[in-house]
């Protein structure tokens, strides 16, 4: 599939391939790495089912790896939407722009709508959604909702939380992070594993800065639970928006005292 797709390009068509977001990053690993970062094709690949979507599926179906299987290869522009308005937005402007891309499909059916009216979406700008004081929280995909959630609950706890929708992984939107860092605290929030992720990208921008305050990063472990389904798994990892605010909470009581 992204072979032909990779074909197309050459031929000087826009090709969207998609299949599973596993099979997509893993199966097809070598694939993505020739042609659409070695060779720079102007493939758009759509993984859709990102994280637990696949429920009951089990671990076999859930993609929670791809995201550091696919950023450390050149050339690649990762997005992952935190809606049905973003999926429209990332997708228009993943085919307006000349390079290889991965949109990042999380969530189930029904999602939690973040966008309830129209706002410019640009690849590698984040989006503020809220201000805050003492927290910045940085998230992805389906956990933007939660991050916004968790925020309001927080602010219920007077702690006050800004709240980013970092929808483009790669490449990170540096000043965001950096604006991120005149706080106490950063907390990034993924539906997948807290090892090459979103996590780390910013983790990677504050390497370079002298100053810099405590980070968390939320996410899966290294550790494969028993299967479920949505709701379930993402209680069992810390990611209802109860729990993500309780973590920050207890993180910021730590750090402030």
């Amino acid at each position: 599939m992204v072979g032909i797709a990779a074909g197309l390009a050459a031929g000087g068509y826009v090709p969207f391939a998609t299949t599973f977001a596993n099979f997509a990053s893993l199966r097809s690993n070598e694939q993505v790495r020739h042609f659409l970062g070695y060779m720079n094709e102007n493939v758009k690949l759509v993984g859709f089912g990102a994280g637990f979507s696949f429920g009951m599926f089990g671990t076999t179906h859930y993609a929670l790896e791809d995201v550091a299987a696919l950023r450390a290869v050149n050339n690649l522009v990762i997005l992952s939407p935190a809606d049905g308005l973003e999926v429209v937005k990332a997708t228009h402007a993943a085919a307006k722009i000349n390079a290889p891309v991965y949109i990042r499909l999380s969530g189930v059916m029904n999602n939690p709508i973040v966008y309830k009216s129209d706002y410019d979406f640009e690849i590698g700008k984040a989006v503020k959604l809220r201000d805050g004081v003492d927290v910045s929280i940085i998230a992805s995909g389906s956990m933007v909702d939660s991050a916004l959630k968790a925020a309001a609950l927080l602010a219920a706890d007077n702690i006050s939380s800004e709240v980013f929708d970092m929808h483009t992984i790669k490449p990170i939107d540096v000043s965001a992070v950096e604006e991120a860092c005149t706080k106490k605290l950063i907390v990034t929030v993924e539906e997948h594993s807290r090892i090459g992720g979103l996590g780390s990208a910013v983790a990677e921008v504050l390497t370079s800065r002298a100053r810099r305050p405590v980070q968390i990063i939320l996410g899966t472990g290294n550790e494969y639970l028993h299967a479920g389904d949505f709701q379930y798994m993402l209680e069992s990892h810390g990611l209802t928006s109860v729990r993500i605010a309780e973590r920050i909470s207890d993180t910021y009581r730590e750090i402030v005292k």
